[in-house]
């Protein structure tokens, strides 16, 4: 399913690929190669990279540069450039022209800054960057992704035309409190997060490990809707109003066609949904979203 990204003029899928797995060097080419074109199979359009994910952009570039017209490209930069500081305006400029480049592309669709601070954002430097490739026709929309305190100022602050945020059964916040404003900017919306790093997958407490807040919040809130909790998970944030594509990772071409059909389920019942929410808030003691 295709949507409207906010009023940017872009057209996004309900599901995208979150490419950071492909980044791997434990992934093949070949392997890489066959989970892209299964999303292309799959009608994926959306394809999330970034500049701290390995390989991820130089495969894009390599296996989807003859399907360039059918697909929108994000990727993050603002860090990671050798003899350059990081959230700098260099630093944006020469990760914009480093992507086009691993990229094989003359222009990327949505290029955010990755999860900078607040005070970054407000000096200027790094959005005026960002308009500046703007202006060169290199990226198309300046976008933030980041969550909390830092995301209400980037929205707020009308440098960007879209967002990324932290948005899944166990991760609400955003719903609650930022995505009206995106919206009422028109600005379009990727929900990262969507699966909560599935802490169903583990039986006992996952103590340290990056899954730990989302394992506790699953136990706090107990869940039970008599359907799995993946497809739980991937039908409410897809179906959520204003959110325009959730980003899902993985090294299965199996899970990518699973996940696709789950979206094609459409939206859960509205009495699901308002005892999600509704759960949510009851249990919601401090909890910010997850960076």
């Amino acid at each position: 399913m295709i949507r409207n990204f906010g009023t940017t003029g872009l057209r996004v899928t309900a599901l995208g690929y979150g490419a950071g797995h492909i980044g791997e060097a434990s992934v093949t080419e070949k392997e890489a190669e066959y989970l892209l074109h299964t999303a292309l199979d799959e009608g994926v359009n959306l394809f999330d990279t970034a500049r701290g994910y390995g390989l991820s952009e130089e495969r894009i570039g390599r296996y989807l540069k003859k399907r360039r017209n059918d697909i929108v490209i994000s990727t993050k930069v603002g860090y990671g450039v050798y003899g350059v500081h990081d959230w700098t305006y260099t630093s944006v400029t020469r990760g914009v022209d480093d992507a086009l480049k691993k990229l094989k592309t003359g222009y990327i669709d949505i290029v955010h800054l990755h999860s900078c601070p607040f005070h970054v954002i407000q000096s200027g430097e790094v959005t005026d960057a960002l308009q500046e490739c703007i202006m060169q026709k290199k990226i198309i929309l300046a976008a933030y992704s980041g969550d909390n305190f830092d995301l209400d100022i980037a929205i707020g602050s009308g440098r960007f035309g879209s967002i990324q945020a932290s948005a899944n059964l166990f991760d609400q916040r955003f719903i609650d409190h930022q995505l009206y404003s995106a919206k009422m900017k028109g600005m379009g919306v990727i929900a990262k997060r969507p699966l909560a790093n599935a802490p169903w997958r583990f039986e006992h407490y996952p103590k340290d490990h990056y899954c730990e807040p989302y394992w506790l919040r699953m136990r706090a809130m107990n869940l039970d809707y008599g359907m799995p909790p993946d497809e739980l998970a991937l039908r409410f944030v897809a179906w959520t109003w204003g959110i325009d594509s959730c980003i899902v990772g993985t090294t299965s071409p199996e899970r990518i066609r699973h996940n696709a059909k789950l979206i094609r389920k459409g939206p859960l019942p509205a009495d699901v949904v308002h005892a999600i929410r509704n759960r949510f808030r009851d249990c919601d003691h401090g909890w910010e979203s997850q960076v």
